[in-house]
């Protein structure tokens, strides 16, 4: 648990973390040059409880706090958790059950419910409901470039996997989201738990809403970095489309056409742009994929419900969601 000025949220995390009915955990709390009591309250609970280690950061910043607390670590699960959130008391058992009945996991998650209610905007309240629906590996494949699928303080994983691919990464990019998407393109096992074990919280001074490394620009780059990588796409690389002709939509794609990728055709359904050409690239409806040869799909289109609608017509015509077309958030 790293933390940074966290007093007025730090009681009621550890308290959660002290409820668990699992009892044979260690807490190693990172603090990450506070100037506030968080340190003082993390080093009066060790004195009390000698499960709980306090260390500084010897450098600065999430990423270096996560890492330092990762080699500190000494047993072979890690379970994430901020500073600002709540653990339900069942979190760690069932992170354990998972894992030892699924050997091959590497990383177990749970869905989270979002608190205060009177904080949570209709834009992120859609976001969890997408992301605790991402539960099975297959899911999680489908859905990986449209957002990050998992809340960082909801996971737990082997140590070992994530320290031999080097821990988590710095860079202008979300330090979680990068690493999930290394962890897949690794061929690592991922899973959801369909219960609620965290209480995330909702807040206008989230690092997602005020990190740069969490803009939009960030995540269309990393993205399209290891979509570029994908076998999926790159199996096609040759024959795929993208469906969005909008402007907003080819600016995210760009990230993605820089390196080298050229769709056959983009794919609207607005009748002012059918017809037009985007470059040397037709803009063409979607009944064009049904006398071309079905290529692979990238559906670029953001827009949630868009999106869903968008998926259900490509499986009318025989595509199958995460093997024949992909969406990109």
């Amino acid at each position: 648990m790293p933390f940074r000025d966290a007093e007025a949220t730090l009681d009621e995390a550890l308290q959660s973390i002290l409820d668990q009915d699992e009892s044979r955990w260690e807490l190693v709390a990172v603090d990450d040059h506070s100037g506030d009591g968080s340190a003082a309250l993390v080093r009066a609970l060790a004195a009390r409880d000698h499960r709980v280690r306090l260390y500084p950061n010897p450098e600065k910043g999430l990423v270096s706090a996560l890492n330092h607390g990762l080699r500190q670590c000494r047993g072979p699960l890690v379970a994430r958790m901020d500073a600002d959130d709540r653990m339900r008391p069942q979190r760690l058992s069932t992170h354990l059950a998972h894992f030892r009945t699924t050997p091959r996991l590497t990383l177990s998650a749970t869905q989270v419910s979002l608190f205060p209610e009177t904080a949570i905007q209709a834009g992120y309240r859609e976001y969890v409901r997408w992301q605790n629906a991402c539960l099975t590996p297959e899911q999680i494949a489908r859905e990986l470039y449209v957002e990050a699928p998992f809340a960082h303080p909801s996971i737990a994983f082997r140590r070992e996997a994530v320290l031999d691919l080097g821990g988590y990464h710095e860079g202008p990019f979300p330090e979680d989201y990068e690493l999930w998407l290394r962890l897949f393109h690794s061929g690592h096992r991922m899973e959801k738990l369909p219960q609620v074990l965290l209480e995330w919280r909702e807040s206008p001074n989230r690092l997602s809403r005020t990190d740069p490394r969490c803009s939009r620009s960030a995540f269309d780059r990393l993205r399209a970095r290891y979509l570029a990588r994908d076998p999926r796409l790159l199996e096609r690389r040759d024959d795929f489309v993208i469906w969005g002709a909008g402007r907003k939509t080819r600016r995210r794609c760009d990230h993605l056409l820089q390196q080298g990728f050229h769709p056959r055709a983009w794919i609207d359904i607005d009748p002012r742009k059918i017809g037009n050409r985007i470059g040397e690239t037709p803009v063409v409806g979607p009944e064009w994929l049904e006398v071309n040869g079905r290529p692979f799909v990238l559906v670029y289109v953001a827009n949630h419900g868009a999106r869903e609608e968008i998926m259900e017509v490509l499986e009318e015509m025989g595509y199958r969601p995460g093997k024949d077309c992909l969406a990109v958030g």
